[in-house]
């Protein structure tokens, strides 16, 4: 895979599992409870399939000091890092202050879910390496241990949007057409969120425009995405695998196929036909790729299962 500084990939474990893939991080972020992983998303860029996995960064008391994307080669199982930053009153890059709790990869442009602050763009065509002091700012780390270069995409936009923006996913038509529409959803504990489906920018002074909304009545949901007519959305529970909600938007029911421990969001690969999620708790993370014969999905004249 030709990209820009390839001596920073770093290895990912992929595996066979029930007819679908799943992968497995080779390194500390297996365990730390510094980084958590949030989002996904499907994505090209310069002609390789690669996905994305967003994570945040957070010190011992909680409060949040980085966010990155880890790119995984979707041939090669390797990924590469790119922290998340924005620019100062001063043109200094900052660390990116958000949870990137659900991502929507269009192109160059990387949409991440700001909670609370709407959605913010970055522009996967304009990487930037930085080196030192600030490599490690934009990290959120000042350790001896920590690395002295970074990738870095920049944020080009911030996008107001009427709902907390907890989470993010894409729509596709039931014929595995990549629509220019999100979903954009709301975690809630105790209280039921809201979803509501927007199409994307077009062009700089594009905004999000709600086509409509509604709410699934679910706890804890931690994703959504939509094909054709259908829906699914994941839900959280604790330290129990997680929950899987498929159908019409007003008539979502629990599906059979069990999520992973702390699951978080979801991306739909007509490609390689699985719906993507992953895991965010320490020891039991996993990015885990479900096979659409699993959900009752089927491309018009596809295959029965993915093509990995």
């Amino acid at each position: 895979m030709r990209w820009p500084w390839s001596t920073m990939w770093r290895p990912v474990r992929r595996r066979r599992r029930g007819g679908g893939v799943e992968l497995r991080w080779l390194t500390a972020r297996s365990w730390t409870q510094r980084w958590y992983p949030q989002g996904i998303d499907v994505g090209e860029r310069r002609g390789n399939r690669a996905l994305a996995v967003s994570w945040f960064r957070q010190d011992a008391s909680g409060r949040h000091l980085a966010s990155r994307v880890a790119l995984v080669d979707r041939a090669r199982a390797r990924r590469l890092d790119i922290v998340l930053a924005v620019t100062d009153d001063d043109g200094v890059l900052q660390p990116a202050p958000i949870h990137a709790g659900g991502l929507a990869w269009f192109g160059d442009r990387l949409f991440a879910a700001a909670t609370g602050q709407g959605i913010w763009e970055f522009d996967l065509g304009a990487l930037r390496r930085v080196h030192g002091t600030d490599a490690q700012r934009v990290r959120g780390g000042r350790g001896r241990r920590e690395r002295r270069t970074a990738v870095v995409a920049v944020r080009t936009r911030r996008h107001p949007v009427a709902l907390r923006c907890s989470f993010l996913g894409r729509a596709f038509d039931a014929d595995g057409t990549p629509l220019p529409r999100v979903l954009i959803g709301e975690y809630r504990g105790e209280e039921t969120g809201t979803v509501g489906e927007f199409t994307i920018p077009d062009g700089p002074d594009g905004t999000f425009v709600e086509v409509e909304r509604f709410e699934p009545g679910i706890r804890h949901m931690q994703g959504a995405v939509r094909w054709g007519d259908r829906y699914f959305v994941s839900q959280s529970d604790h330290l129990r695998p997680g929950v899987l909600w498929s159908g019409p938007r007003h008539a979502l029911t629990r599906h059979p196929v069990a999520l992973p421990v702390g699951c978080e969001d979801l991306a739909l690969d007509p490609d390689d036909e699985l719906l993507w999620t992953l895991g965010e708790h320490p020891w039991r993370r996993v990015v885990r790729g479900i096979p659409f014969v699993s959900l009752g999905l089927r491309l018009p004249g596809g295959s029965t299962g993915p093509r990995t």
